[in-house]
């Protein structure tokens, strides 16, 4: 079962350009006993759709994703660790820890958005001011990620909720390229750097009486949210949470023959 908690267990840390490598020291002395890795993302929306022939729904969700997160800049980045059990990491503190990465690329007075998207980030107490003056540079978090045992690690399973995009977002950011022309070389690359995905919102398609997004989701499992919602810390303990719950609620722990398949789009090759 899942463990226990309480709003003051909590520590969401917040890791900006200063304390990036020591956060980073910690993730890689903690990957290995807790490989659940629950992860979540804010970026600035969907600015725009595609024309043109495609030749599925999944082609065009695809096109989709790709013209925009080739187009757009990651804010900000959650991940949770757990075991087997739901068990947090605590790194020699009182508190169970959550991480939450604040990038600094994103300019609200040049870049283009969605400006709901950036309205729902500012009223949940996003400071996109302080992201660029004090948040992370995008490429040297791709190479501390990259050394960090957390991809490219077939012992690690990733736990997300509708995350085409955050894992989109995420090889821009490892690869430093944009994302792939096609479908097909996608899920290539996500083979190698996230060999073992679960999307929660293709799960619940095998389980009835569940709908809905992340909120309604954890409502549903009366599973509580620590810390404030559309931040990517909080969002990725709720997707944790929700995550070992559902497996053991409706799957009996067992969850491996649904990996690889990001809702909204194909299967990942094996």
């Amino acid at each position: 079962m899942a463990l226990m908690m309480k709003e003051d267990q909590i520590h969401i840390r917040e890791v900006w350009e200063h304390n990036l490598e020591e956060e980073f020291k910690l993730i890689r002395e903690i990957v290995d006993d807790y490989p659940f890795v629950a992860m979540d993302t804010e970026f600035p929306g969907v600015v725009i759709r595609p024309v043109g022939n495609f030749k599925n729904i999944t082609d065009y969700n695809y096109q989709t994703l790709k013209d925009n997160v080739n187009m757009l800049k990651l804010i900000q980045l959650g991940l949770t660790f757990s075991d087997e059990k739901g068990r947090l990491p605590t790194c020699g503190t009182d508190k169970f820890c959550i991480w939450q990465f604040n990038f600094r690329e994103f300019d609200v007075t040049e870049d283009v958005y969605a400006s709901d998207s950036i309205e729902v980030l500012e009223q949940s107490g996003i400071d996109l001011k302080k992201n660029n003056e004090m948040g992370i540079d995008s490429n040297r978090f791709g190479e501390l990620l990259m050394s960090s045992g957390v991809v490219l690690n077939d012992c690690i399973r990733w736990v997300t909720f509708h995350s085409a995009y955050d894992f989109g977002y995420l090889l821009k950011l490892l690869t430093c390229r944009s994302l792939p022309d096609t479908q097909g070389e996608f899920f290539n690359l996500i083979n190698i750097y996230f060999p073992v995905v679960y999307d929660i919102k293709h799960l619940m398609k095998f389980c009835n009486s569940l709908h809905g997004g992340l909120n309604k989701l954890a409502e549903l499992l009366e599973v509580e949210r620590f810390g404030i919602c559309h931040q990517a810390g909080s969002d990725s303990l709720l997707t944790s949470s929700a995550f070992m719950k559902l497996k053991d609620s409706f799957f009996n722990g067992e969850t491996e023959k649904y990996s690889g398949v990001l809702y909204g789009l194909g299967i990942k090759e094996s």
